[in-house]
């Protein structure tokens, strides 16, 4: 047998009981549709801007009795109602309502219910087209802040590392093969500067965002005498924007976060990727304590690189979220778009991963520990002191560079053939290749003198290390 049970059915007009938005004015008579309210609020995450919303509403209400738009006070209500609405935000005593769409709405509700009708002058000469821009603005301006402290004090402790072992003697690696010995010191500081260029990139869009949209309006400007120079410096911008279009329809400063947060996930995720590899069993050249290791369900014995594995593969997440807001803006007219509102939930997740991701390895970076002899007798595998023979051969037997390449690979073979290291062959194997080989050629042979050699600018010589270490602790401290 089967059943039925009513149906509720949604209808597409509800009665005017139902009250459209109070925000939206006189035209609208009904509520929308379900759905379209469902798609169309944004509170749940916009809500974010709350501080930004307030700051920027605060200088416009200075701004509007400044200019006798509204009077002085008027502007003391609605700023003493602004802020004792953000303390009671910050409080966790505020009720966001989904009936309001979205963050804006929400506090200059909440303005009036306060104060009466003075909040109802707040919005004169402005639109929520350039108060989101602004919001956002101010928002995104302090996660390129908070990234930059992050980046600091991740350079800050690879930099310690980086001293630390100095003369710590490991492998170089090409191809994931074997290349040619380096220093660990050396190698983290290569992260050093790239995590310098990530800090120069958000410090250059920082700069170029530092513009203030708000006094736009919804597209055209205003026709009310403000003061857009007032508002700008209020709010810590460094001029308005110029034309009222762009200052409501662009996001390029959201993309520039986005892509700089990218970029910066790419190192992030080099560096952890090297960390999931030197914590194996396979190469044994860290190991992290408790605090940054998981244990298995099923294995005792395992230590699993968690913290490692998860900064890389949000790596990911971080780029679809660039690609996300790319292709949100690439075909909008100008100015405002509804589509613009899928801006925020992207670059805030951004924002989070990023921030816990740059925490998250520098808490690795300081916790690790090395295994110093383990590294350096991996670096003396797969005949890593090749080149330096082949340098030798070039600078006391005067070869050709190509002539000693040819000889150091036959020496190589041999090596290979006999199950022996370069510095393991005897004088009279060498010189079956090339007889005019001297026994001076074993000072370079080891490790420890290939490592010491590298003193070209930029080599991994460890005196080099350890002044370019003094200068990246400078330099990053800025």
């Amino acid at each position: 047998m089967v059943t039925t049970k009513t149906k509720k059915t949604v209808s597409a007009n509800p009665p005017a009981l139902a009250c459209s938005n109070p925000m939206w004015g006189g035209q609208f008579k009904h509520a929308p549709a379900d759905l379209l309210a469902k798609i169309n609020v944004s509170i749940g995450f916009d809500k974010q801007l709350y501080a930004q919303d307030i700051a920027g509403s605060i200088a416009h209400a200075k701004m509007l009795a400044k200019q006798k738009i509204i009077s002085e006070a008027d502007s003391k209500k609605i700023i003493a109602g602004l802020q004792a609405i953000l303390k009671d935000i910050d409080a966790g005593k505020f009720e966001f309502k989904t009936a309001l769409e979205d963050i804006h709405m929400n506090i200059e509700s909440a303005l009036k219910e306060r104060i009466g009708d003075a909040a109802g002058r707040l919005h004169t000469a402005r639109s929520r087209n350039d108060q989101v821009a602004t919001d956002f603005r101010l928002y995104v301006r302090s996660a390129f802040d908070a990234l930059d402290a992050a980046l600091k004090d991740l350079q800050a402790a690879l930099i310690a590392r980086a001293e630390e072992n100095a003369a710590t003697i490991m492998p170089g690696f090409t191809h994931l093969q074997v290349a040619q010995p380096v220093t660990l010191g050396h190698h983290l500081l290569a992260y050093v500067e790239m995590f310098d260029r990530d800090r120069s990139r958000a410090a250059d869009a920082r700069k170029r965002m530092n513009e203030s949209p708000l006094g736009a309006a919804a597209l055209a400007g205003t026709s009310f005498p403000i003061d857009r120079h007032f508002t700008a410096k209020e709010l810590g911008f460094d001029i308005p924007m110029n034309n009222s279009l762009d200052a409501v329809s662009d996001r390029d400063f959201a993309l520039d976060f986005l892509s700089t947060s990218a970029i910066c996930a790419v190192h992030l995720s080099r560096l952890a990727e090297e960390m999931v590899n030197w914590s194996s069993a396979q190469f044994g050249f860290i190991r992290f304590s408790d605090s940054y290791s998981t244990g298995s369900s099923i294995m005792p014995q395992k230590r699993n690189p968690d913290a490692a594995e998860l900064v890389r593969g949000k790596s990911g997440r971080m780029f679809g979220n660039l690609i996300a807001l790319l292709t949100t803006m690439k075909g909008l007219p100008l100015a405002y778009n509804k589509d613009m509102q899928e801006d925020k939930e992207p670059l805030f997740d951004t924002v989070e991963n990023i921030m816990v991701c740059v925490q998250a390895m520098a808490g690795m970076v300081r916790d690790f520990t090395a295994d110093k002899k383990r590294m350096e007798a991996a670096a003396g595998s797969g005949y890593a002191t090749a080149t330096d023979l082949a340098d030798w051969l070039v600078r006391e037997l005067k070869l050709p560079f190509r002539d000693a390449h040819h000889v150091t690979a036959k020496i190589v073979a041999i090596a290979d053939k006999k199950g022996k290291k370069l510095e393991e062959l005897t004088l009279a194997e060498m010189q079956t290749v090339e007889k005019k080989i001297r026994k001076e050629v074993f000072a370079v042979l080891s490790v420890q003198n290939s490592v010491k050699s590298r003193t070209s600018l930029g080599g991994t010589a460890p005196v080099n290390v350890a002044k370019a270490a003094a200068a990246a602790k400078k330099k990053a401290a800025k």
